[in-house]
């Protein structure tokens, strides 16, 4: 990994949000878990289904959630209830990015498969301030969805 980076020391309101991974491949949710404690950040759990994430939600601040689970495709499912339920900012992460293309009720925007650390930085990163009503630039890799007017 990268040596000799200082990394600028966030204010305690960023540090204490709490990540859900919601991912069935145990090496990216690994790597992801790896980046959010880069961040210095924490982990609220690993889920692989619905029925896990579901249980950790109340310990969550954002989630990120694939779109295919080992309970098939729930990950939009997942996400509309982690954003409704329980106020978690969604950020969704597939290798096809055009199914969500319609968007989730509540959830950020979604990645396309393989995401790289940075990436996955600055789109929690962009998630914090979207929570804390903060100041962040969009990732280009992340596709916005577009905001329903009635809410």
């Amino acid at each position: 990994m990268l040596t000799n980076v200082t990394r600028r020391r966030p204010p305690s309101e960023v540090t204490s949000q709490r990540v859900l991974i919601v991912e069935d491949e145990f090496l990216i949710a690994l790597d992801i878990a790896e980046t959010v404690e880069n961040m210095g950040l924490k982990v609220a759990g690993f889920a692989n289904a619905r029925k896990h994430a579901l249980e950790l939600a109340p310990r969550a601040d954002i989630a990120i959630v694939d779109v295919n689970l080992t309970d098939g495709r729930t990950g939009p499912e997942i996400g509309r209830r982690l954003a409704e339920r329980y106020g978690v900012t969604v950020i969704f992460m597939t290798a096809t990015p055009d199914d969500l293309e319609d968007g989730v009720e509540g959830s950020l925007g979604v990645l396309t498969k393989p995401v790289m650390p940075e990436v996955m930085e600055r789109t929690i990163d962009y998630a914090i301030a979207n929570r804390l009503h903060g100041m962040a630039a969009v990732p280009r890799e992340l596709k916005v969805f577009r905001r329903n007017p009635h809410h």
